[in-house]
């Protein structure tokens, strides 16, 4: 019986297992790696005449647009209070963000708009994955592909700024940052998108500056205010009404 059960695990782990073949298949796409290469670049550049209330506004509406365009596109049925639940989910993200937000210049506001769209784009991608970290590496990989053209494009923008002003630690620092951490969480955002519909998945990304802002008084011990703590409650239950209220998500065939 023991020798039957491992020729068994022996077989289920060969190349001719369909979910094996299936998973050796997935190896992310060209589209989905210029999405990245777009979001992290616009991204970049945006913020660094935008300031971070402005730039999540920015970032986040065009997600918000995005995804929720998309799932629309796809007929994806939602009732009177996911409606209202997301309206509110926005309503209280705004408020969190406001106070931090200014005008911002239109080339700064148009790139950071791009950069939501692609990864909106990038996100809905994710939706036919089957391996997301096998997925992740190949884009990864594949981005790879434009760094010459944005290491010359750098040099040319950064040409009063001397080399020697790059160190050793600050090249490791952003190697860690982007590979590792970065494709770590986009590994473990790829895992959830196929369990998540369009509108789901946008709904779930406005708890992002939550999370983000809690961590931050956790370990930057950045001030805990009032404000943030209703507009946290407001988003966050805003999320869970969306999100057990399973009866919309039903796709129109």
């Amino acid at each position: 019986m023991g020798v039957y059960s491992y020729n068994l695990r022996r077989k289920d782990l060969t190349f001719n297992n369909p979910q094996n073949k299936a998973i050796l298949k997935d190896k992310g796409s060209w589209l989905s790696s210029l999405s990245l290469v777009v979001y992290a670049l616009c991204f970049s550049i945006a913020y660094v005449e935008l300031d971070t209330g402005t730039g999540a506004l920015i970032l986040f509406s065009a997600v918000q647009l995005t995804m929720i365009g998309w799932g629309i596109y796809k007929k994806e049925q939602l009732s009177a209070l996911q409606w209202l639940a997301f309206i509110v989910a926005v309503a209280g993200f705004v408020y969190l963000m406001l106070p931090s937000a200014a005008v911002p210049s239109v080339l700064a506001a148009t790139l950071m708009a791009i950069s939501g769209v692609a990864w909106g784009i990038y996100s809905i991608r994710g939706k036919t994955c089957v391996s997301p970290l096998r997925a992740t590496g190949f884009n990864f990989i594949r981005s790879l592909v434009a760094i010459p053209l944005l290491l010359i494009i750098g040099m040319v923008y950064l040409k009063n700024m001397p080399l020697a002003t790059i160190s050793i630690e600050g090249i490791l620092l952003a190697c860690a940052s982007g590979a590792i951490a970065s494709g770590m969480g986009y590994s473990v955002w790829y895992m959830a998108m196929p369990l998540l519909k369009s509108t789901q998945a946008a709904v779930v990304q406005l708890c992002v500056p939550v999370l983000a802002a809690i961590l931050g008084v956790v370990f930057l011990s950045e001030q805990l205010t009032l404000p943030f703590i209703l507009a946290s409650a407001v988003i966050l239950g805003a999320v869970l009404v969306f999100i057990l209220n399973k009866k919309t998500l039903q796709t129109v065939s």
